[in-house]
């Protein structure tokens, strides 16, 4: 059996400049996927520092509340419950594990294993939660009022 695989030559329509400068600007202007984004980055960066002195990340404080906010959930069920695709929440989760933050239960019989807070991560989210109040007040200034509400609602 052969397989053709198709290449559609390279540069076979080319923008002028100006159209490919129209293409941009309308993108940087008016793409809300990109917008937040950058925005995203933003406020991550704002919690990132302060929540720094507790070395925790942004990530792993959002996935703490997370865990503790649930009684007792798998990896796959925080994964979905946090939007992020498996890869991504296992390495997540794993740091979260490797601090002794949160403790995965190895049942005796049945496949389950959940995952819950332990009393060093509920001791941190308790220590950190005046950084984590500091940087939603940077953050409402930054977003403005009908901003931060329209996040929110």
């Amino acid at each position: 059996m052969v397989y053709m695989h198709y290449c559609s030559p390279m540069n076979t329509h080319r923008h002028s400049k100006s159209e490919a400068a129209s293409l941009v600007s309308e993108v940087t202007q008016h793409c809300l996927m990109t917008r937040t984004r950058r925005i995203s980055r933003v406020i991550t960066s704002l919690y990132d520092q302060e929540l720094r002195p507790y070395g925790l990340s942004s990530s792993q404080f959002s996935l703490l509340v997370l865990i503790a906010g649930r009684d007792g959930a798998s990896r796959a069920e925080i994964g979905r419950a946090n939007h992020q695709e498996r890869s991504t929440s296992t390495r997540n989760l794993q740091l979260v594990l490797d601090q002794g933050w949160a403790e995965e239960i190895i049942p005796e019989k049945g496949r389950s294993r959940p995952i819950l807070i332990s009393k060093a991560g509920r001791d941190l989210l308790a220590k950190a939660m005046p950084a984590w109040h500091a940087a939603q007040v940077k953050a409402k200034q930054l977003l403005g009022v009908d901003g931060a509400s329209a996040i929110v609602q």
